[in-house]
């Protein structure tokens, strides 16, 4: 069975709204919402095919947008590919030309709209940062909690609360002083022993690569209203976060580092390889900043995961 190769587009208004519209009925997973887009032909660029579908469904003139995810996903009756772009900016006022409803709702509105099974990593990708901060080792909880203050106030929308080492006792304290600074302003990921994976509803929790292999063949441990994150380097690692139904996973490292220098960097090349056909959001990791963004996107990524990077400096 031939893969049908389809554009699609995560379109953001000013305000950071996305833009999504309901399937007809007599088509394919009729009644159910979608990102608009549409086939690629033969011969036809992603690019072009996304332009020429939101011209002729919505009709409007894509003016910026950047690679966000591609899915693979097998139904029934028809294997397709999801070739997803996140449009920035557009000519033109968004209708539906071909009589669809539409709806511009916020990325957290989207888990109450029912879509197609496979584009369920979409809405996860759309609704993830370009940046995931990762707190460095060695700083003590009030120092970790000046640099959290900082990074939200700088933006940052994505932080994973990192304290190897630190007492169980003091970590929880620590975790739910996180969580109230990051209440409302961004999503805290945690990462330590198992026994904590229950507590703290609002958190995600993003598991060590150790973690994930001990998971393996076992059910997700957190509910879908959570999120599930996992460290992965390799092809088995990506497949094993991939059964688990994990939300996104960190790939590293792409480049060579002074924290652990004795691993071998994939390379953008092997980052990107790696990544064709997992059908999750991927943030690159090692040795990366704000300046590897493109290239990151353009290898497959979510987008750049760091510690130095993006770890605001304490001093005033």
């Amino acid at each position: 069975m031939k893969r049908i190769h389809v554009a699609a587009a995560v379109i953001r208004s000013a305000d950071g709204r996305i833009l999504v519209a309901r399937r007809p009925l007599d088509k394919h997973q009729g009644g159910l919402w979608e990102f608009p887009g549409g086939k690629v032909e033969a011969g036809e660029s992603v690019q072009a095919a996304l332009a020429r579908e939101l011209l002729e469904e919505l009709g409007i003139e894509v003016t910026r947008a950047q690679p966000l995810i591609q899915v693979r996903h097998d139904y029934p009756d028809k294997q397709i590919l999801l070739d997803v772009w996140q449009v920035l900016a557009f000519q033109g006022e968004a209708h539906g030309a071909e009589g669809q409803p539409l709806a511009w709702v916020t990325a957290s509105e989207l888990d109450g709209f029912e879509f197609p099974a496979a584009n369920r990593p979409i809405v996860s990708a759309a609704q993830l940062p370009d940046c995931y901060l990762i707190t460095p080792e060695g700083l003590d909880t009030p120092q970790l909690l000046c640099g959290i203050e900082r990074a939200l106030e700088r933006g940052v929308r994505l932080v994973q609360l990192r304290a190897p080492g630190m007492p169980l006792t003091a970590y929880r304290t620590l975790a739910a002083d996180a969580l109230a600074l990051a209440a409302g302003q961004a999503q805290l990921m945690l990462k330590g022993p198992a026994e904590l994976l229950g507590e703290f509803p609002d958190a995600g929790w993003h598991l060590t690569a150790k973690q994930l292999r001990e998971y393996a063949g076992k059910a997700r441990p957190l509910p879908p209203e959570r999120w599930l994150a996992a460290s992965c380097h390799d092809a088995e690692e990506l497949a094993l976060a991939d059964g688990l139904g994990v939300d996104f996973v960190t790939l590293s490292p792409v480049q060579a580092t002074s924290s652990h220098p004795e691993a071998s960097p994939l390379g953008w090349s092997q980052a990107s390889e790696l990544l064709l056909g997992f059908n999750q959001p991927a943030y690159l990791l090692g040795g990366l900043g704000e300046d590897d963004l493109t290239p990151a996107l353009r290898a497959g990524g979510q987008g750049v995961a760091a510690v130095r990077a993006f770890w605001p400096p304490l001093n005033p």
